[in-house]
């Protein structure tokens, strides 16, 4: 028995290119574990960076409550796993994962900030809002490039024959 969809479910699924065939294997666990953990260290260390550099072109920013470690350390590794773990599904309903991941991570990015532009409006410094702004979009660019890279579905052999090797099945000396 076939499911059979509304058309606008339809259209809508093909239009973000999930078909539910992929043409390529699933990524090993421990792939993803590793993308995991190299985008939560990642995301960390970025965000500290720019929480550095933010203070140090922003002095006025020195201090600032959302600047603390424990204060956003917490929320970056909960977005990090979350992303993290729907990297895998996504691999598994989409012959084209990468398209799909990375729409899905600007649209992520932007909602997540809302919040900022929502502190800004009750009265937050702007320099500091600018800094967070940048915080979630260098969190959002290294975990994606950690998982499509570092946990990218291996191309199965009969694909590979019948397209030829892709760049990054290339192996170099």
């Amino acid at each position: 028995m076939t499911l059979e969809l509304p058309r606008p479910a339809e259209r809508a699924l093909r239009v973000f290119r999930v078909d539910f065939a992929p043409v390529h294997r699933q990524p090993s666990a421990a792939s993803v574990l590793g993308a995991t953990a190299a985008a939560v260290a990642g995301s960390l260390g970025i965000d500290a960076l720019l929480v550095v550099i933010g203070q140090a072109v922003f002095p006025s920013t020195r201090g600032y409550a959302h600047f603390q470690f424990s204060d956003y350390s917490k929320l970056t590794v909960i977005g990090v796993v979350i992303a993290c773990v729907a990297w895998p599904i996504v691999t598994r309903i989409s012959s084209d994962p990468r398209w799909l991941f990375l729409r899905m991570a600007v649209a992520v990015t932007l909602v997540l900030w809302l919040p900022d532009v929502y502190i800004l409006v009750l009265g937050q410094p702007a320099k500091a809002v600018a800094v967070l702004f940048a915080m979630h979009l260098a969190i959002a660019v290294v975990t994606y490039n950690c998982l499509v890279r570092l946990a990218a579905p291996p191309r199965r052999a009969r694909d590979l024959a019948a397209t030829g090797p892709s760049v990054t099945d290339i192996e170099l000396p």
